[in-house]
Parts: structure tokens; C-alpha cells; sequence
């Protein structure tokens, strides 16, 4: 049995070989790349759960015209902010333009953010949606993933995820881009939450 993750993301990778390993399932981890599928995916939904289901299906298909067996995971992810009506949401990526710095990204939530003086009225959630696609069959299986905060008023250090250096975990004071991942990973890694529910369900059905 294979994985195929839709995805070129060294740490995503990472993460779902650890969460197979920790499972104690003996299934190998391929990437969209790894079976040479290169096409680019227009993802157009107006949710995560629609994106991830286009990438999901995309890549499927792609591993049905190769008779490439298996189960395809893809994923679509970003930060929703309440007082923004959910952005950016599924515009996470482009919010300030298709390749826009992560500077720049940051700096147009916190000036929309502004008129917001209390933290109480600064609350947002990371969201990962994972589709599963069961090659075999072609069941669906998705699994969201949701990490509570706020935002902060000033942006901490800068790399990682986009939006990090200026998401504060729920039980925190301070963004996840100033803290040692160890610190909040358990309690805090939407991700992962989609991941072990994926996981979960597979093993139900005896899949894994």
C-alpha cells in the first residue's frame, strides 16, 4: 500500500511520515512528483474542502490512466479571521498577490486589523482540510483540522507559515513564529489534527 501526498512540501512530508510512524503502519509516503505527475491544478473552490477535493481528484485521475494503486491525500489550508468574515481563507496563499512576500501578506491583515483594539475581538483559526481518495475504490474521506488564536497586534519573527509570526495559539501570549515548535506542536498543529483523523478513519474500515 502507497500514499501518494499531493504535495512538494518537505515539512508536510515530514510531518505525515512521522504521524505513519507513529501509528506503527508500514505504508510508503509518495509525493506528487515522485510519480511524475507535474500538471498544474487551477484550484478554484470557494472552500478548502472544495480545493482539496480538486487536487485530490486531479491527481486520481492521474493515478488511474498510470494504473498507479494506492491511497491520495492532498490537502488545502489557511487562516480565518472572524472580524474579516473568514479571510483570508482560501486566498491565504495570494492574499496580496500571487507571490507576494510574506511581509507583505502579514502587513495587509494587521492594517484591516487596526480598528480592532481588544484581543477579544481579534480571534481566528488555522484550518487544514485533507481529502483522502482510495484508489481502488474511489471512496472519499476528508478530515478537518482547526487551531484556535488571535492575532497579533505586531508581527514576531518572520519565515515558517505564512501567517505564524502574527497567529497566537489560544493558551498563549506570544506568536508561533517567536516559540520553539515544541512548545505549542501538541496542542496546536491543524495539520496534524486532519492527519490523525485521516489515519483514524482508514485504520476503521481496515484500509491501513
Amino acid at each position: 500500500m502507497k500514499i501518494i501526498y499531493g504535495t512538494s512540501n518537505e515539512g508536510k512530508i515530514a510531518d505525515m511520515k512521522r504521524i505513519i510512524t507513529e501509528n506503527n503502519i508500514d505504508i510508503e509516503i509518495l509525493t506528487a512528483k515522485d510519480i511524475g505527475f507535474d500538471k498544474d491544478i487551477i484550484e478554484d473552490g470557494k472552500t478548502f474542502e472544495e480545493n482539496s477535493e480538486i487536487k485530490a481528484k486531479a491527481i486520481a485521475e492521474y493515478c488511474n490512466e498510470n494504473n498507479i494503486k494506492g491511497i491520495v491525500i492532498t490537502d488545502d489550508a489557511g487562516l480565518c479571521i472572524d472580524k474579516l468574515n473568514g479571510e483570508p481563507g482560501v486566498y491565504s496563499a495570494r492574499y496580496a498577490g500571487d507571490h507576494a512576500p510574506q511581509i507583505e501578506c502579514i502587513n495587509k491583515i494587521l492594517d484591516k486589523m487596526k480598528q480592532y483594539e481588544n484581543m477579544e475581538e481579534r480571534t481566528c483559526q488555522f484550518v487544514c482540510v485533507l481529502t483522502a481518495i482510495i484508489l481502488a475504490t474511489g471512496e472519499k474521506i476528508v478530515a478537518r483540522g482547526e487551531c484556535k488564536g488571535s492575532i497579533a497586534k505586531e508581527h514576531g519573527k518572520l519565515g515558517g507559515l505564512t501567517y505564524s509570526p502574527i497567529f497566537i495559539p489560544y493558551g498563549f501570549t506570544e506568536p508561533m513564529s517567536n516559540m520553539p515548535k515544541e512548545k505549542y506542536e501538541k496542542q496546536h498543529n491543524h495539520r496534524n489534527m486532519a492527519t490523525k483523523e485521516i489515519i483514524k478513519n482508514l485504520k476503521e474500515r481496515k484500509i491501513l
